[in-house]
């Protein structure tokens, strides 16, 4: 006999099957990747593997001690990923990060040019009260981007599924469109996992 699911445990499951069911089939990893060149796509990577979740009590954004940090498999997923970028033919790109360490970390270890912090991009996985204000922000920046090299955001899970609805794991990059003229939402072009 098969238990019946109720309530919450069966909304969960219902939105992880549409959830599943529109998420775009990649194709392979390189030619999502390679299409990062093309002008008005940019690439959502949440950071690499740090163990726990959200950030500990008594963190401060610009002390690394006080932060949850990459460990060694995350350093390595996040070296990989650069290299996978560099044989998809992304050599060079405009990276952009939150400012929490696990963050720029990541971006650093993509090697693929300097790392500029954004504030936009920063978690409010701890303050949901600043979902709305960080997705609009980080949106005006996307849409103000001039023409110019791939563009990389490394950011958290909580702001990629607001700019994208997509979940992503750690290491996750997601290919996305920006709209013309701030029409619509972005448009989710592939995942890298």
């Amino acid at each position: 006999m098969v238990p019946q699911i109720r309530g919450r445990t069966r909304a969960v499951l219902l939105w992880l099957g549409l959830v599943l069911a529109s998420t775009p089939l990649a194709a392979g990893a390189a030619e999502i990747l390679a299409d990062l060149s093309e002008p008005g796509t940019v690439l959502l990577l949440r950071h690499a593997l740090a163990p726990g979740t959200g950030d500990p009590p008594g963190f401060v954004v610009g002390d690394c001690s006080t932060q949850r940090n990459l460990s060694d498999a995350g350093r390595e997923q996040a070296r990989a990923l650069g290299e996978r970028l560099r044989q998809a033919g992304i050599d060079q790109a405009r990276i952009y990060s939150s400012r929490w360490c696990r963050c720029m970390e990541t971006a650093e270890l993509l090697d693929l040019g300097p790392v500029q912090p954004l504030p936009a991009l920063d978690s409010f996985f701890q303050d949901r009260s600043q979902a709305a204000a960080r997705t609009e922000a980080a949106r005006d920046f996307l849409e103000a981007l001039p023409a110019g090299p791939p563009v990389i955001l490394v950011t958290h899970q909580v702001n990629i599924t607001g700019l994208t609805g997509q979940f992503a794991a750690s290491g996750t990059a997601v290919l996305a469109r920006v709209p013309v003229h701030g029409e619509g939402d972005l448009e989710v072009l592939g995942i890298v996992r």
